[in-house]
């Protein structure tokens, strides 16, 4: 029989009911009702993350993985911390605002699940320079939903490239979720939140050439 979950077997460090603490209180209990009991929502992928071993790293198998994992993690670096920056900023209102502190937090922990599977293979956070785009409301959403298409574009692009099923199904728990965040912030801004009936895949090429671009990188 299947053990019962909790957050405390998902998130043993606390890591994820951290981030999610910087979320406001509905949002929070919403996300994690909706997260523990779905099956295909984040926490889902989630419960997965909490009880995967770190990447065996002299496994010449998993070589890929770590740098597929890797490659997602400064991507979800780059998004973390310009949620974290734009709250920090004061310039958002409304329901701008809101979807800002939600989804960094989400994107927070992303971060967490993807340095504890990598372990000491994990890359360091890279120095950001976000160019003012997080201290005014409409840069920020343009931006936002750049960031967003983005994710989902570089995990449908790399996720079927992972040789660990585990990996794989997490990496889909993920995106998922990304694609929700595109959705809100274009109704948010009035405009269509699924405008495709597919999403893109893109090489992990096109995407290193999409954020180079922004040069929001910059040490």
């Amino acid at each position: 029989m299947a053990e019962v979950l909790t957050l405390e077997l998902v998130d043993p460090d606390g890591a994820i009911e951290e981030a999610l603490d910087e979320a406001n209180a509905d949002s929070r209990t919403d996300f994690l009702k909706k997260a523990v009991v779905g099956g295909g929502t984040f926490l889902a992928g989630g419960v997965l993350f909490g009880g995967f071993p770190k990447l065996a790293l002299g496994a010449k198998s998993q070589s890929q993985d770590i740098a597929i994992l890797n490659f997602a993690l400064l991507l979800e670096f780059l998004e973390a911390e310009f949620y974290t920056q734009a709250v920090a900023g004061g310039e958002l209102q409304g329901e701008t605002l809101q979807f800002a502190r939600v989804v960094g937090a989400h994107e927070r922990a992303h971060v967490q699940f993807l340095q504890g599977a990598l372990g000491s293979a994990a890359r360091k956070k890279p120095r950001f320079n976000f160019r003012g785009t997080t201290e005014d409301q409409g840069m920020f959403q343009a931006t936002a939903v750049v960031l967003e298409d983005t994710g989902v574009a570089a995990y449908n692009g790399q996720g079927p490239n992972l040789s660990n099923p585990a990996y794989l199904a997490a990496a889909g728990s993920v995106v998922s979720v990304e694609a929700r965040h595109a959705a809100w912030i274009r109704d948010i801004i009035n405009q269509n939140p699924a405008p495709k009936a597919f999403d893109q895949a893109k090489t992990k090429r096109q995407i290193e050439a999409a954020v180079a671009k922004t040069r929001f990188i910059v040490g």
